[in-house]
Parts: structure tokens; C-alpha cells; sequence
């Protein structure tokens, strides 16, 4: 506080030495006396009293687990700045030369590691399906014991991270993908949104209102031991009503465990039709080439789940077959009428399916005598299979009533299965789990 009759200083009577934590008011004095103070504290600055500024050294990586549960960010090593601090200008790039990135940032990424064990890249709309021992290569895990925890490494020379053995969905740092991989050493499922899916669909409906429906996903499975090198074949299957790719095409009707264990060179393509619902519109694919679009669109995401990019024509060009379950006829039926895809499909079977359009398969069949059509039914739908055995059997068509051996192109099948559950019957037609017995009859012949 300045009393009465003291002297109140003026701005111009201050005076803020750099160094110093705030501003010192100097009464004046004479010139002398400022002249040799600032002398002063231009001498300790040049001498360099002041200590160096050090720059932290930052904690180790550690794994945390995201909020959702799915997700694990692994955080990076971060080296410190240059150590000789003499010699730099303090600017940002001297302190954070572009260089200084490349020993947190491999040039090798995650994709070129874990890609082979189903960490492809990944995009927003996509869900990947893993069991706990597929989350990490087989040569990590021979050294584990069965109660370890799994390893992963964050960046060379880092201390290892141990994650819990779930599945996990890691932004890979680099799109790139190796290109000696050739075959694929894990399984591989995976829910993608496809642009050429069913739905949405907006145009004209012959079965109502089918514009209410939107989910554009797609059940993808690449088995074990895959190789594009090799001649191979995609499975489109095409689910029934009140059916979900989840709860019904994966865990239920045990598609991708089937194509698995049937030990052939075959994937799995599976669109989600009407979700979960009693209809069986074909949305997109009632337009004409629609299945064509469709099948080009999942000859990309399929060499992605692979894994080699260069594997894209191996799968525009390999043969389809067709597996079509109860209210899936409807799609099945105008994909082969209209889908564009030509000779590429090489069989179909229908599963207790033969609900309708009985001109559109019959026209198929005599079409195309390369290929092979079984239709196994129940007692409600035997009608309409004997109806469509006879419409053959009139174009001079050879029928049979029972798969022997292996599958021969040109042939026609009708099983009967009595009283088979219908809900049963993709895992319980005439064997079980049919679909892989379709796959290894393919391989005999």
C-alpha cells in the first residue's frame, strides 16, 4: 500500500529483466547504477547459469482395454529428443525431426504380422469373428502352456504386452499386405457390409414392400488352409425366413464349420436377406446382372480376408455353387434366371426349398448341363419337387433319387427326407452337416 505524499511510480519507471519470474519496479535511479545492472543480467545469461531444460522420458507401452470391450489400444514407445540440446535452434522440427519417427513406426506394419492370423485391415462397417486360439501364430502360442496367457509385441525391442484371450479388432498401421502370403494358416470370419448386398433396396418389388429392410452385411469365411493357387469354390448361401447371419447362419446352421471341416478349397459368401422375418424378398437381386455385381464385390472383400490383394482374379473367376435353405428359393431362383453370372455356377442345392418358381430352375437345369442340381425336401414340399422331377424327365433329363459316389456334373437329385425337421435341416437332411458332404462329393469326382 503507497501512503499519502509518496511518489507513485509510472510505467515508464518499470523495468522486466528476461529470467526473472515477474516485473520489478525500479525506482529511478541513477544512469550508472541501470547501465551496470543490466550488464549484470546479460553476464549470467551468456554464462549460461541457468540450468538445461531436460525433456521426460515417457512411461513404457502398456495394453489398455477400450470402453466397448472389443477393442485393445496398444499405446507406442516414444523415444526421447536429441540428446545434445547445445546444439539445437529449439524450434518444433528440431525437437521433433520427421526422422526421429521411423523407430517408433516400423516400416514393417501390422498387417505385414498378423495378417496371416486373421488381422487383415479392417474397415468401420466390418465384424470379425476369431476363437481365442486363432488370435495368435501358431509359432507364439507352441511356446505358451495351455493356462498362458498369449503375447504380442507392440514394436521390436519392446517389453511384451499380455492381452486377455479374446477377440480382438486392432487398427492395423498400414494397409500393405505382404505378397509371399499364398495360404491361409488361420480361419477367417467376418461380417463386411457389401455395397451390392440384397439391401438396402428402393426398387420395384414383385413381393411388396421390400424397402423396409437395411442391413447390408455379408458372413464371409475363409477356411484353414486356403490356397487361391489352387482350383477352389465359392459357397453363396441364401438363408431362410426369421433368420440373422449370427444367430442362425453362423451358430446355428454351422455354415463356416462346415466348409471348414469338409477339408476342401472352398469359402463362404452369405448375404443377410429379409432380417430376421417371414418374407423372402431378393432385394437387389431381383435386378438383372444383380448377382453378377454382388459376386464381383465379394471377389475383392474375399482376397482381402485372404489376405493377397493379387488373389482378386483367382476369385472373380471361380466357380459358385449355390446352396439356397427354405425361403431363400426366391433369391436363389432369379440369381440364376437373371444374376449374369453365367457357367460360373456349377451346382445348387436347394434345402427343403422348392417353394416356387419351378419354370425358373427347370429352364436352369436343361441350360446348363455342366453343373449339378440336388433338391432334398420334406414331406410338406415333396409336391412341388415331384412336379419339377417330372418337368425334367419331359426335356429328356435323367433323374435320381439318392447321391452315391461322387457328384457328376449334368445330374439331377431329389432326396426325400420323410420327417426331417425343417428347422434341422441344414445341419440333418439326408447326413449330417450336408453342405460339407456337397463339398467332398465335389472333390471325388
Amino acid at each position: 500500500m503507497i501512503s499519502a505524499g509518496s511518489k507513485i511510480p509510472k510505467i515508464s519507471d518499470a523495468r522486466d529483466f528476461a529470467g526473472t519470474r515477474g516485473s520489478i519496479l525500479w525506482r529511478r535511479r541513477p544512469a550508472a547504477g541501470a547501465a551496470l545492472a543490466l550488464l549484470a543480467s546479460l553476464f549470467l545469461q551468456g554464462c549460461g547459469a541457468s540450468e538445461p531444460k531436460l525433456i521426460a522420458e515417457p512411461e513404457r507401452p502398456v495394453a489398455y482395454a477400450a470402453l466397448s470391450g472389443g477393442e485393445t489400444v496398444i499405446a507406442r514407445d516414444i523415444r526421447a529428443a536429441g540428446a545434445d540440446s547445445s546444439k539445437a535452434k529449439d524450434t518444433f522440427a528440431d525437437r521433433f525431426p520427421r526422422e526421429s519417427t521411423a523407430d517408433r513406426y516400423p516400416r514393417d506394419s501390422f498387417a505385414d504380422r498378423y495378417a496371416a492370423v486373421g488381422y487383415a485391415p479392417q474397415t468401420a462397417r466390418e465384424i470379425v469373428f476369431a476363437p481365442p486360439s486363432l488370435a495368435f501364430a501358431p509359432q507364439q502360442a507352441a511356446r505358451q502352456s495351455p493356462l498362458a496367457l498369449p503375447i504380442a509385441r507392440a514394436i521390436p525391442d519392446d517389453r511384451p504386452v499380455r492381452i486377455p484371450p479374446t477377440s480382438y479388432k486392432v487398427a492395423a498401421l498400414s494397409p500393405v499386405v505382404p505378397e509371399s502370403l499364398s495360404v491361409i494358416k488361420q480361419a477367417n470370419t467376418r461380417l463386411i457390409g457389401f455395397d451390392n448386398s440384397a439391401f438396402p433396396y428402393s426398387g420395384k418389388s414383385p413381393r411388396g414392400n421390400a424397402s423396409r429392410y437395411s442391413d447390408n452385411r455379408v458372413l464371409v469365411h475363409v477356411p484353414v488352409g486356403f490356397d487361391a493357387r489352387k482350383p477352389g469354390v465359392i459357397v453363396v448361401f441364401f438363408h431362410g425366413h426369421g433368420a440373422t447371419l449370427e444367430r442362425d447362419v453362423r451358430d446355428r446352421q454351422l455354415l463356416p464349420k462346415q466348409i471348414t471341416e469338409s477339408g476342401t478349397n472352398a469359402v463362404l459368401v452369405a448375404p443377410q436377406l429379409a432380417y430376421d422375418a417371414a418374407d423372402s424378398s431378393a432385394g437387389k437381386f431381383w435386378e438383372r446382372d444383380g448377382f453378377k455385381r454382388f459376386m464381383a464385390e465379394a471377389a475383392e472383400q474375399l482376397a482381402r480376408v485372404y489376405g493377397d490383394p493379387r488373389s482378386v482374379d483367382a476369385f472373380a473367376n471361380m466357380p459358385v455353387v449355390i446352396v439356397a435353405y427354405s425361403g431363400g428359393f426366391e433369391t436363389a431362383a432369379w440369381c440364376l434366371q437373371i444374376g449374369g453370372l453365367g457357367k460360373r455356377v456349377t451346382g445348387v442345392v436347394l434345402m427343403d426349398a422348392l417353394y416356387g418358381h419351378l419354370d425358373k430352375f427347370a429352364s436352369w437345369i436343361a441350360k446348363n448341363r455342366h453343373a449339378f442340381f440336388i433338391s432334398a425336401f420334406t414331406t410338406h414340399n415333396k409336391r412341388r419337387d415331384d412336379d419339377l422331377a417330372q418337368m425334367l424327365k419331359a426335356k429328356g433329363i435323367p433323374i435320381q433319387d439318392e447321391l452315391s459316389g461322387p457328384l457328376k456334373a449334368g445330374t439331377a437329385t431329389f432326396l426325400s427326407m420323410g420327417g426331417i425337421s425343417h428347422r434341422d435341416f441344414v445341419t440333418a437332411a439326408w447326413t449330417r452337416n450336408p453342405v460339407k458332404d456337397v463339398l467332398v462329393r465335389m472333390v471325388q469326382r
